[in-house]
Protein backbone atom coordinates (compact mmCIF):
# COMPACT_ATOMS: atom_id res chain seq x y z
CA UNK A 1 0.00 0.00 0.00
CA UNK A 2 1.30 3.51 -0.74
CA UNK A 3 2.42 5.62 2.19
CA UNK A 4 -0.52 7.85 3.16
CA UNK A 5 1.58 10.19 5.30
CA UNK A 6 4.88 11.35 3.80
CA UNK A 7 4.47 13.90 1.01
CA UNK A 8 6.00 12.84 -2.30
CA UNK A 9 7.99 15.65 -3.96
CA UNK A 10 7.90 13.88 -7.36
CA UNK A 11 7.48 13.21 -10.17
CA UNK A 12 11.04 13.72 -11.41
CA UNK A 13 12.58 13.47 -14.86
CA UNK A 14 14.86 10.44 -14.66
CA UNK A 15 17.87 12.15 -16.27
CA UNK A 16 17.57 15.22 -14.06
CA UNK A 17 17.07 13.02 -10.97
CA UNK A 18 20.28 11.08 -11.61
CA UNK A 19 22.21 14.25 -12.34
CA UNK A 20 20.88 15.93 -9.19
CA UNK A 21 21.99 13.02 -7.02
CA UNK A 22 25.42 12.78 -8.76
CA UNK A 23 24.72 9.29 -10.11
CA UNK A 24 26.75 8.46 -13.19
CA UNK A 25 24.90 6.45 -15.79
CA UNK A 26 26.10 5.37 -19.24
CA UNK A 27 22.63 4.77 -20.66
CA UNK A 28 20.76 7.45 -22.55
CA UNK A 29 17.34 7.10 -21.00
CA UNK A 30 14.21 8.58 -22.45
CA UNK A 31 12.96 11.70 -20.75
CA UNK A 32 10.62 9.62 -18.57
CA UNK A 33 9.07 10.93 -15.42
CA UNK A 34 9.36 8.78 -12.31
CA UNK A 35 6.44 9.05 -9.91
CA UNK A 36 7.78 7.21 -6.89
CA UNK A 37 10.45 4.98 -5.31
CA UNK A 38 9.36 1.68 -3.81
CA UNK A 39 10.28 -1.99 -3.36
CA UNK A 40 10.41 -4.63 -6.10
CA UNK A 41 6.97 -6.07 -5.32
CA UNK A 42 5.02 -2.83 -4.92
CA UNK A 43 6.57 -1.05 -7.91
CA UNK A 44 4.37 -0.27 -10.90
CA UNK A 45 5.10 1.45 -14.22
CA UNK A 46 6.62 4.91 -13.73
CA UNK A 47 8.22 3.76 -10.43
CA UNK A 48 11.89 3.30 -9.58
CA UNK A 49 13.02 0.39 -7.42
CA UNK A 50 16.28 -1.31 -6.34
CA UNK A 51 17.80 -4.80 -6.44
CA UNK A 52 20.92 -5.39 -4.37
CA UNK A 53 20.99 -9.08 -3.43
CA UNK A 54 20.62 -12.36 -5.31
CA UNK A 55 18.25 -13.44 -2.53
CA UNK A 56 15.61 -11.28 -4.22
CA UNK A 57 16.19 -12.52 -7.78
CA UNK A 58 12.75 -14.15 -8.08
CA UNK A 59 11.09 -10.88 -7.08
CA UNK A 60 13.34 -8.88 -9.37
CA UNK A 61 12.39 -11.00 -12.37
CA UNK A 62 8.72 -10.06 -11.89
CA UNK A 63 9.01 -6.39 -11.01
CA UNK A 64 6.93 -3.94 -13.02
CA UNK A 65 9.17 -0.97 -12.25
CA UNK A 66 10.32 1.16 -15.18
CA UNK A 67 13.75 1.69 -13.62
CA UNK A 68 15.86 -0.31 -11.18
CA UNK A 69 19.06 0.63 -9.37
CA UNK A 70 21.21 -2.49 -9.28
CA UNK A 71 24.67 -4.04 -9.64
CA UNK A 72 26.17 -5.14 -12.94
CA UNK A 73 26.23 -8.82 -11.93
CA UNK A 74 22.53 -8.77 -10.96
CA UNK A 75 21.11 -6.86 -13.90
CA UNK A 76 20.36 -9.98 -15.98
CA UNK A 77 17.69 -11.06 -13.46
CA UNK A 78 15.55 -8.04 -14.27
CA UNK A 79 12.90 -8.10 -17.03
CA UNK A 80 13.65 -6.44 -20.37
CA UNK A 81 10.94 -3.86 -19.71
CA UNK A 82 12.93 -2.53 -16.74
CA UNK A 83 15.72 -0.03 -17.40
CA UNK A 84 18.85 -0.81 -15.39
CA UNK A 85 20.75 1.89 -13.51
CA UNK A 86 24.09 0.24 -12.77
CA UNK A 87 25.91 1.53 -9.68
CA UNK A 88 28.62 0.35 -7.28
CA UNK A 89 26.59 0.84 -4.08
CA UNK A 90 22.86 0.22 -4.52
CA UNK A 91 21.67 1.18 -1.04
CA UNK A 92 23.70 4.36 -0.83
CA UNK A 93 22.38 5.39 -4.24
CA UNK A 94 18.80 4.66 -3.17
CA UNK A 95 19.28 6.73 -0.03
CA UNK A 96 20.14 9.74 -2.19
CA UNK A 97 17.22 9.18 -4.56
CA UNK A 98 14.67 8.51 -1.81
CA UNK A 99 15.71 11.68 -0.01
CA UNK A 100 14.82 13.67 -3.15
CA UNK A 101 11.32 12.17 -3.25
CA UNK A 102 10.73 12.37 0.53
CA UNK A 103 12.98 15.09 1.99
CA UNK A 104 11.23 15.09 5.39
CA UNK A 105 11.63 11.36 6.03
CA UNK A 106 15.20 11.56 7.36
CA UNK A 107 14.53 13.21 10.73
CA UNK A 108 12.22 12.18 13.56
CA UNK A 109 12.11 15.24 15.76
CA UNK A 110 9.32 15.67 18.31
CA UNK A 111 5.95 16.62 16.88
CA UNK A 112 5.44 20.36 17.29
CA UNK A 113 1.80 20.03 16.18
CA UNK A 114 0.85 17.89 19.20
CA UNK A 115 -1.52 19.56 21.65
CA UNK A 116 -3.38 18.51 24.77
CA UNK A 117 -6.33 16.30 23.92
CA UNK A 118 -8.62 18.70 25.80
CA UNK A 119 -7.98 21.22 23.02
CA UNK A 120 -8.90 18.82 20.21
CA UNK A 121 -12.07 17.30 18.80
CA UNK A 122 -11.26 14.04 20.61
CA UNK A 123 -11.89 15.43 24.11
CA UNK A 124 -15.44 14.02 24.25
CA UNK A 125 -14.85 10.96 22.07
CA UNK A 126 -11.92 9.31 23.86
CA UNK A 127 -11.57 8.22 27.48
CA UNK A 128 -8.05 9.17 28.52
CA UNK A 129 -5.67 9.86 31.39
CA UNK A 130 -3.74 13.03 32.17
CA UNK A 131 -1.32 14.82 29.85
CA UNK A 132 -2.35 13.11 26.61
CA UNK A 133 -1.12 14.88 23.46
CA UNK A 134 -2.53 14.53 19.94
CA UNK A 135 -0.82 15.65 16.70
CA UNK A 136 -2.21 16.65 13.31
CA UNK A 137 -3.76 14.19 10.87
CA UNK A 138 -4.85 11.76 13.60
CA UNK A 139 -8.01 9.65 13.44
CA UNK A 140 -9.36 7.63 16.40
CA UNK A 141 -12.29 5.22 16.26
CA UNK A 142 -15.02 4.50 18.81
CA UNK A 143 -14.60 3.18 22.36
CA UNK A 144 -10.85 3.82 22.64
CA UNK A 145 -8.81 4.33 25.81
CA UNK A 146 -5.54 6.28 26.09
CA UNK A 147 -3.38 6.22 29.25
CA UNK A 148 -1.43 8.94 31.05
CA UNK A 149 1.43 10.84 29.38
CA UNK A 150 0.87 9.24 25.98
CA UNK A 151 1.63 11.08 22.73
CA UNK A 152 -0.22 10.20 19.55
CA UNK A 153 1.95 12.15 17.13
CA UNK A 154 0.98 13.25 13.64
CA UNK A 155 -0.06 10.77 10.97
CA UNK A 156 -1.74 8.04 13.02
CA UNK A 157 -4.97 6.15 12.41
CA UNK A 158 -6.43 4.16 15.32
CA UNK A 159 -9.44 1.89 14.84
CA UNK A 160 -12.29 1.17 17.23
CA UNK A 161 -12.14 -0.57 20.62
CA UNK A 162 -8.41 0.02 21.03
CA UNK A 163 -6.53 0.45 24.30
CA UNK A 164 -3.37 2.57 24.27
CA UNK A 165 -1.41 2.45 27.55
CA UNK A 166 0.51 5.11 29.44
CA UNK A 167 3.83 6.62 28.29
CA UNK A 168 3.33 5.44 24.73
CA UNK A 169 4.57 7.28 21.61
CA UNK A 170 3.01 6.50 18.22
CA UNK A 171 3.57 8.10 14.80
CA UNK A 172 3.31 7.09 11.13
CA UNK A 173 1.14 4.12 12.08
CA UNK A 174 -2.18 2.52 11.18
CA UNK A 175 -3.75 0.51 13.99
CA UNK A 176 -6.80 -1.61 13.16
CA UNK A 177 -9.67 -2.55 15.52
CA UNK A 178 -9.43 -4.24 18.94
CA UNK A 179 -5.71 -3.64 19.43
CA UNK A 180 -3.99 -3.20 22.81
CA UNK A 181 -0.75 -1.24 23.02
CA UNK A 182 0.64 -1.63 26.55
CA UNK A 183 2.65 0.91 28.56
CA UNK A 184 5.93 2.35 27.33
CA UNK A 185 5.80 1.33 23.66
CA UNK A 186 7.35 3.37 20.85
CA UNK A 187 5.80 2.68 17.45
CA UNK A 188 6.44 4.19 14.05
CA UNK A 189 9.76 5.95 14.60
CA UNK A 190 12.51 5.63 11.99
CA UNK A 191 14.54 2.44 11.87
CA UNK A 192 18.27 1.88 12.35
CA UNK A 193 19.25 2.45 8.74
CA UNK A 194 22.47 4.23 7.90
CA UNK A 195 25.77 3.84 6.05
CA UNK A 196 28.93 4.08 8.18
CA UNK A 197 31.21 6.91 7.15
CA UNK A 198 34.43 8.05 8.76
CA UNK A 199 33.35 11.70 8.85
CA UNK A 200 29.57 11.49 9.14
CA UNK A 201 27.25 8.50 8.94
CA UNK A 202 24.68 8.74 6.13
CA UNK A 203 21.07 8.16 7.14
CA UNK A 204 18.70 6.11 4.97
CA UNK A 205 15.23 7.69 4.63
CA UNK A 206 12.39 5.65 6.13
CA UNK A 207 9.24 6.42 4.17
CA UNK A 208 7.23 3.35 5.19
CA UNK A 209 4.76 3.05 8.04
CA UNK A 210 3.72 0.52 10.68
CA UNK A 211 0.48 -1.42 10.20
CA UNK A 212 -0.90 -3.33 13.20
CA UNK A 213 -3.87 -5.48 12.23
CA UNK A 214 -6.98 -6.49 14.19
CA UNK A 215 -6.93 -8.12 17.63
CA UNK A 216 -3.21 -7.69 18.36
CA UNK A 217 -1.49 -7.00 21.67
CA UNK A 218 1.86 -5.22 21.87
CA UNK A 219 3.60 -5.75 25.23
CA UNK A 220 5.13 -3.15 27.53
CA UNK A 221 8.29 -1.40 26.35
CA UNK A 222 8.18 -2.85 22.84
CA UNK A 223 9.53 -0.93 19.85
CA UNK A 224 8.26 -1.29 16.28
CA UNK A 225 10.14 0.70 13.62
CA UNK A 226 8.41 1.95 10.50
CA UNK A 227 9.53 0.60 7.13
CA UNK A 228 12.16 2.07 4.85
CA UNK A 229 10.64 1.61 1.38
CA UNK A 230 8.00 -0.97 2.31
CA UNK A 231 5.89 -1.17 5.50
CA UNK A 232 6.42 -2.95 8.80
CA UNK A 233 3.35 -5.16 9.30
CA UNK A 234 1.96 -7.08 12.29
CA UNK A 235 -0.63 -9.70 11.33
CA UNK A 236 -4.04 -10.30 12.90
CA UNK A 237 -4.30 -11.79 16.39
CA UNK A 238 -0.54 -11.64 16.96
CA UNK A 239 0.69 -11.10 20.53
CA UNK A 240 4.02 -9.56 21.48
CA UNK A 241 5.34 -9.92 25.02
CA UNK A 242 7.26 -7.14 26.79
CA UNK A 243 10.42 -5.54 25.34
CA UNK A 244 10.17 -6.99 21.85
CA UNK A 245 11.99 -5.08 19.10
CA UNK A 246 10.79 -5.28 15.50
CA UNK A 247 13.01 -3.44 13.03
CA UNK A 248 12.02 -1.82 9.73
CA UNK A 249 10.26 -3.74 6.94
CA UNK A 250 9.51 -6.88 8.96
CA UNK A 251 6.32 -8.73 8.07
CA UNK A 252 4.88 -10.72 11.00
CA UNK A 253 2.08 -13.15 10.12
CA UNK A 254 -1.28 -13.87 11.75
CA UNK A 255 -1.71 -15.66 15.10
CA UNK A 256 1.94 -15.39 16.11
CA UNK A 257 3.12 -15.45 19.73
CA UNK A 258 6.44 -13.74 20.45
CA UNK A 259 7.86 -13.87 23.98
CA UNK A 260 9.82 -11.19 25.83
CA UNK A 261 13.07 -9.62 24.61
CA UNK A 262 12.91 -11.18 21.15
CA UNK A 263 14.65 -9.05 18.52
CA UNK A 264 14.17 -8.90 14.76
CA UNK A 265 16.68 -7.35 12.38
CA UNK A 266 15.24 -5.66 9.29
CA UNK A 267 13.29 -7.06 6.34
CA UNK A 268 12.49 -10.57 7.54
CA UNK A 269 9.16 -12.31 7.01
CA UNK A 270 7.35 -14.57 9.47
CA UNK A 271 4.52 -16.87 8.41
CA UNK A 272 1.33 -17.55 10.35
CA UNK A 273 1.12 -19.35 13.70
CA UNK A 274 4.78 -18.81 14.57
CA UNK A 275 5.82 -19.15 18.22
CA UNK A 276 9.12 -17.67 19.45
CA UNK A 277 10.57 -18.14 22.94
CA UNK A 278 12.12 -15.35 25.00
CA UNK A 279 15.41 -13.67 24.07
CA UNK A 280 15.61 -15.26 20.61
CA UNK A 281 17.02 -13.26 17.72
CA UNK A 282 16.05 -13.30 14.05
CA UNK A 283 18.58 -11.93 11.54
CA UNK A 284 17.60 -9.72 8.63
CA UNK A 285 16.29 -10.65 5.16
CA UNK A 286 15.13 -14.11 6.23
CA UNK A 287 11.94 -16.09 5.67
CA UNK A 288 10.40 -18.06 8.53
CA UNK A 289 7.58 -20.34 7.41
CA UNK A 290 4.15 -21.14 8.83
CA UNK A 291 3.66 -23.10 12.07
CA UNK A 292 7.31 -22.69 13.08
CA UNK A 293 8.42 -22.90 16.72
CA UNK A 294 11.70 -21.23 17.77
CA UNK A 295 13.12 -22.02 21.19
CA UNK A 296 14.08 -19.32 23.68
CA UNK A 297 17.57 -17.86 23.29
CA UNK A 298 17.95 -19.16 19.74
CA UNK A 299 19.73 -17.31 16.96
CA UNK A 300 18.02 -17.60 13.57
CA UNK A 301 20.50 -16.85 10.78
CA UNK A 302 18.94 -18.69 7.83
CA UNK A 303 15.47 -19.40 6.43
CA UNK A 304 13.24 -21.86 8.29
CA UNK A 305 10.71 -23.99 6.36
CA UNK A 306 7.09 -24.57 7.37
CA UNK A 307 6.15 -26.83 10.30
CA UNK A 308 9.65 -26.82 11.84
CA UNK A 309 10.86 -26.66 15.44
CA UNK A 310 14.31 -25.16 15.96
CA UNK A 311 16.58 -24.18 18.85
CA UNK A 312 20.14 -23.08 19.57
CA UNK A 313 22.71 -20.88 17.86
CA UNK A 314 22.70 -21.15 14.98
CA UNK A 315 19.12 -22.38 15.23
CA UNK A 316 18.81 -25.99 14.07
CA UNK A 317 16.14 -28.68 14.02
CA UNK A 318 15.05 -29.43 17.60
CA UNK A 319 15.94 -33.14 17.34
CA UNK A 320 19.46 -32.26 16.20
CA UNK A 321 19.79 -29.73 19.00
CA UNK A 322 18.75 -32.25 21.66
CA UNK A 323 21.08 -34.90 20.19
CA UNK A 324 24.04 -32.49 20.15
CA UNK A 325 23.45 -31.36 23.72
CA UNK A 326 22.96 -34.63 25.55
Amino acid sequence: MPNPFFKNAGPFNIEKLLKKTNIENKENFKKDKINNVTDLVSATKKDLTFFHSKNYSSLASKTEASYCVTLENLSHFLPKTCNKIIVKNVLLTMAKITKEFYPKSIVDEFDETAKDISKTSFKKKVKCGNNVLIGKNVKIGKNCLIGHNTIIEKNVIIGSNCSIGSNVIIRNTIIRDNVSILDGCVIGKKGFGFFPNKDKNIRYPHIGIVVINDNCEIGCGSTIDRGSLSNTIIGKNTYLDNQVHIAHNNKIGDNCIIAGQVGFAGSSTLGNNVMIGGQAGVSGHLKVGNNVQIGGGSGVIKDIPDNTKVMGYPAKNLREFIKDNR
